[in-house]
């Protein structure tokens, strides 16, 4: 392999991460997170809820829905993974799932308000969901062919960091002209572009199928650089022997400390920082009363420190290793949710503030930022931890159990805080939950060893 058609194929693998992106940032986090939210908790108070309650009830909707797509890809996951490795071919398998990721993604504009159907609405950003997790599980499966294992840390940061870039770029592009404010006018101050109707909320659904488009166009420098080695003609495996690789796999989890401790630790505090990214926008409409717009402006802020840190994390790993950057990131994140709890439109940490003080949505912003820093930078190094952890020649399954490690509570944090949002009628009582999962990720990593050790 030449060394320019190397280059090229590192820089196709990390346009997946630019390409891929807004499906976190956009529809996840900061646009249609938090409309769904909105529209339905409107829906709620239309129909005698209390706003408060209507928010937290809101809020548990779109946990329970998260919860029920994580247990989807949690149990196909590592299945999927063994049946790549066994046929020697990922890109096929990318190709598919990239078609649920633009179905899924464009299917969100048939959520008008005034149509708004919830299952319908969980349906399609489950779908598109559903393409984006397996997709990038069998992206990451191709990371160790990139480069020599000591470049691999600043491969998945510097990947990590341009998939920022293309979210922030994204998310600005949908907040100076396509999402409306509660005036029916964008950051630019004025109406949707391309005619949308402010009305009928087009502006902001639009983020549907601008996530599809940009996933489809993206994605074109990936297939034409990103080349698997051919496989023997006729070359391929059944279920049955995937599923029987795979049980020898797990059965033997016991025997390698180090990986069981990693997958259990990246567990935890993973769906903590899944948890932190999928609610915070709709935390912020609840309690601060932020508008779309206001959230997307949160996310622009979150996500460029999250590109920069993810690449700064990507050198930091080069140097120290990942379990530095890991630790580092989830401390950040302990303080960040200690302090996102206390804050509330009329107190922040018990002390009351005064009527139309500023000091909760500074201080929110500067949470959004410390988020992306240390989550861009947490994301980069366990994607490298999992490379050093996992057998060299079953790859794509690593990284599915990688995934199980992810799903297989992914439900835990979605569902506890749908559940004490729920029973408590407080959103602030609904983040908790995550302070005790990233405390345990961390007490977990002790067990984890990589060859500096």
């Amino acid at each position: 392999m030449t060394e320019n058609v190397a280059k090229r194929r590192v820089w196709g693998w990390m346009m997946f991460d630019w390409a891929s992106q807004p499906y976190a940032t956009l529809l996840l986090t900061f646009i249609f997170g938090p409309y769904f939210a909105e529209v339905v908790t409107q829906s709620l108070v239309n129909e005698g809820m209390e706003r408060p309650a209507a928010a937290a009830q809101a809020q548990a909707y779109w946990g329970y829905g998260l919860t029920a797509t994580g247990l989807a890809i949690a149990f196909l996951a590592p299945v999927l993974g063994a049946l790549a490795d066994g046929a020697g071919r990922r890109m096929p398998w990318i190709r598919v799932f990239s078609l649920f990721y633009i179905v899924g993604a464009a299917g969100l504009w048939f959520t008008a308000p005034d149509q708004f159907s919830v299952p319908l609405a969980l349906m399609f950003f489950g779908i598109g969901l559903f393409g984006a997790e397996f997709a990038t599980i069998f992206t990451n499966a191709l990371l160790p062919t990139l480069g020599p294992r000591d470049q691999i840390g600043r491969i998945s940061g510097s990947g990590w960091a341009l998939g920022y870039a293309g979210g922030v770029l994204a998310l600005a592009l949908m907040l100076l002209f396509l999402a409306e404010n509660a005036n029916g006018v964008t950051l630019l101050g004025n109406p949707p572009a391309l005619g949308l109707d402010p009305e009928a909320r087009e502006g902001t659904r639009s983020v549907g199928p601008l996530t599809a488009v940009w996933y489809a166009v993206f994605m074109i420098p990936f297939f034409l650089w990103v080349k698997e080695p051919p496989v023997p003609r006729g070359a391929g495996v059944r279920l049955g022997d995937a599923l029987r690789d795979l049980w020898n796999t797990l059965s033997s989890l016991p025997s390698n400390p180090s990986f069981l401790a990693y997958l259990t630790s990246s567990m935890f505090y993973r769906d903590a920082l899944n948890g932190l990214y999928t609610f915070g926008g709709i935390y912020a409409l609840g309690v601060l009363g932020w508008s779309v717009v206001e959230i997307g402006v949160f996310g622009i802020m979150a996500a460029i420190t999250g590109a920069i840190f993810a690449w700064v994390g990507g050198r930091a790993d080069q140097r120290f290793g990942p379990r530095p950057v890991i630790v580092t990131s989830i401390i950040a994140h302990l303080i960040v949710c200690a302090l996102i709890v206390s804050i509330s439109r009329d107190s922040v940490m018990g002390v009351p503030l005064p009527e139309g003080s500023k000091l909760p949505d500074i201080l929110f912003f500067v949470s959004g930022g410390v988020i992306g820093a240390a989550g861009g930078a947490l994301q980069s190094a366990s994607r490298t931890m999992l490379v050093l952890q996992a057998n060299p020649a079953r790859m794509t399954e690593g990284f599915g159990l990688y995934a199980l490690a992810g799903k297989a509570t992914s439900f835990l944090a979605p569902a506890a805080i749908a559940v004490a949002s729920d029973v408590s009628g407080s959103q602030r009582v609904g983040i908790l939950p995550l302070i005790a999962l990233f405390l345990i990720g961390l007490v977990l990593l002790r067990w984890v060893k990589t060859p500096s050790d």
